[in-house]
C-alpha cells in the first residue's frame, strides 16, 4: 500500500516547523504585552456544543465523531436507524455526540460558562490549537489548520475593540506583511436589513454578502432573491454594496442611505470611535461595509485582515459578540476577538520572502568526527557548549572530511568544530564559519566563550 495523508492535512518538515513557530511566537509575545494569557480546549466537543453556532454554511462543515461500539451487536440496529436519520439531515445521538472543534471561540465561550464563577473579569485569553473543518482544500484552505485567537469577556468597552485593532496591526507590522484591516459592524447589517423591511432578513442578507468575494455581485442579487427578497430590497443592497470612497466618505453615504434608523446610528457611533482611535500612521484601518462574516454570533464590530500585494484570502478575522455564553445558560457575558490564520499568513510570507535567514538555524555547531579520543573530547566540549544553550551535535560517526561537510551543508549548520589527532595534542581546535568560509584556531577554553 502506497502511504498518504488525508486531504486537506500536511505534514511539517523541520524548515516548516521553524518558520511556523516564529509566526506563532511572533502573535504570542503580542498578546502578551497586551496583558491576555494562555488558555488550550480539548480537540474535541459535545457535538450539541457546536451544532447551530456557525450558521447553515458552518454547521455543514462540523467533522463529527462516530460513538465508539458501533459494531457491536447490541448496538448495530441503533446505528443502522441513526444513518437513516442522517442521511435524512437529522442528527442522531445514537451515531455521534462529539465532534471536532470548528474554530476556537465557541469552545472558549463555553470554557467561560462552565468557569465564570472563577474567572476574574475581564478576562482575557489567547488560545493557539489546530481547528477542524471538512471544507473542499484549495490554497490557504485547509482540514486542519491552526487558529491563534485574542479574546476578551466581561467588557462592553470599545478600548477592548481599539486595542485589538492594534494587536492586528502590530504582528504584521513585526512580520512585516503589509495589511488592510476591514472593519464593519452587524448593527449596520442589522439596519439594512430594518430597511429592507424586517430584521428577520438579517441572516439571508448577510449569509448572501458574506459570499461576495467568491461569486460576485450578479450572483450574490440571484442569492438574495431566491432568498424571497424583493427587486427594491435588492435594490437598497446593491446601493449599499457599492459605497465607495474615503472612511469618510463612505460614512457619509451610509448615513444617508440608512437615515434614521437607530441600530445603524449606533453602528455608525461605534466605527467612528474605534477609527478615530486607532492612529492611523500605524494602522491601516478601512471601513468595508460589504464585510459581513458569515457567523451568527457577532453582534457588534467586525474585522476582516487581507495581505496587500498577494492574491490571498483573509489572514485574521472576528469581532463583537455581546450574548455568546448566552448560548450555554450563562448570559450576560459580552465579549470581543479577533483570530489569525497562521497557516494563510505562512502562505503569505513564503510568497513574499518575508522570514528572516536566521529562521532556519537548528544545530548552530557540528563537531566532525575524526577518531574515538578526538569524538571523546568533542563530546566534553560539547555537552559544555549545550550548558550555555549553543546548540550542537557529533557527526555520527567517523568518516570523510566531505562526508560531514555535506551533512552540514545540507542541515544548514553554520559552524564546524574540527578536532584532529594534531589538535587534541595541542589542546585546540578548529572552528570553520561554513557560510563565510573562514577558519580560526583557538584552545579548548576559548571555544567554550566563542561568540557562535
Amino acid at each position: 500500500m502506497k502511504p498518504g495523508i488525508p486531504q486537506g492535512t500536511r505534514d511539517f518538515s523541520a524548515e516548516v516547523v521553524r518558520k511556523r513557530q516564529y509566526i506563532f511566537q511572533t502573535i504570542k509575545n503580542v498578546f502578551e504585552l497586551y496583558g491576555y494569557e494562555p488558555l488550550e480546549t480539548p480537540a474535541m466537543e459535545n457535538l450539541e456544543t457546536l451544532m447551530g453556532k456557525y450558521g447553515e454554511e458552518g454547521d455543514k462543515l462540523i467533522f463529527k465523531i462516530f460513538n465508539n461500539g458501533l459494531n457491536d451487536p447490541k448496538n448495530i440496529d441503533k446505528a443502522k436507524n441513526a444513518f437513516e436519520n442522517i442521511l435524512a439531515g437529522k442528527n442522531d445521538t445514537n451515531l455521534t455526540e462529539r465532534a471536532l472543534k470548528y474554530d476556537l471561540t465557541i469552545p472558549f465561550a463555553r470554557y467561560v460558562a462552565m468557569n465564570h464563577g472563577k474567572l476574574t473579569f475581564p478576562f482575557k485569553r489567547y488560545q493557539m490549537q489546530p481547528v477542524w473543518r471538512a471544507d473542499r482544500p484549495q490554497k490557504g484552505r485547509y482540514r486542519e489548520f491552526y487558529q491563534c485567537d485574542a479574546d476578551v469577556v466581561g467588557s462592553i468597552s470599545l478600548i477592548n475593540e481599539v486595542e485589538l485593532t492594534n494587536i492586528y496591526a502590530t504582528v504584521f507590522k513585526k512580520l512585516g506583511i503589509e495589511v488592510e484591516i476591514k472593519i464593519n459592524s452587524r448593527k449596520i447589517l442589522t439596519a439594512l436589513a430594518e430597511v429592507c423591511g424586517g430584521a428577520d432578513k438579517m441572516i439571508d442578507i448577510t449569509i448572501a454578502i458574506d459570499k461576495l468575494d467568491k461569486i460576485g455581485l450578479d450572483k450574490v442579487k440571484e442569492e438574495l432573491s431566491q432568498r424571497g427578497l424583493n427587486a427594491a430590497q435588492i435594490v437598497l443592497i446593491e446601493k449599499y454594496l457599492s459605497i465607495s470612497g474615503s472612511n469618510v466618505e463612505k460614512l457619509k453615504s451610509l448615513q444617508e442611505l440608512l437615515g434614521n434608523n437607530e441600530a445603524g446610528k449606533k453602528g455608525v457611533e461605534e466605527l467612528i470611535y474605534v477609527i478615530e482611535n486607532c492612529h492611523p500612521s500605524s494602522v491601516n484601518c478601512q471601513l468595508d461595509f460589504t464585510l459581513a462574516r458569515g457567523l451568527n454570533y457577532y453582534t457588534g464590530i467586525i474585522y476582516e485582515v487581507k495581505a496587500l500585494n498577494v492574491q490571498m484570502g483573509s489572514i485574521g478575522g472576528g469581532g463583537r459578540y455581546d450574548d455568546l455564553t448566552g448560548l450555554f445558560g450563562v448570559p450576560n457575558i459580552p465579549g470581543v476577538g479577533i483570530s489569525f490564520g497562521v497557516d494563510r499568513i505562512y502562505d503569505v510570507m513564503e510568497e513574499l520572502k518575508l522570514f528572516p535567514a536566521d529562521v532556519h538555524t537548528g544545530t548552530q555547531v557540528l563537531f566532525f568526527n575524526l577518531g574515538e579520543a578526538e569524538s571523546k573530547k568533542a563530546f566534553e566540549l560539547m555537552q559544555e557548549l549545550r550548558n550555555k544553550n549553543i546548540r550542537c551535535e557529533l557527526f555520527h560517526e567517523q568518516g570523510k572530511f566531505d562526508k560531514q561537510f555535506k551533512y552540514a551543508e545540507k542541515k544548514n549548520i553554520p559552524y564546524a568544530v574540527i578536532i584532529g589527532n594534531k589538535e587534541l595534542e595541542n589542546g585546540t581546535c578548529n572552528v570553520k564559519n561554513l557560510f563565510k568560509g573562514e577558519q580560526v584556531t583557538v584552545s579548548f577554553d576559548e571555544l567554550l566563550s566563542y561568540h557562535f
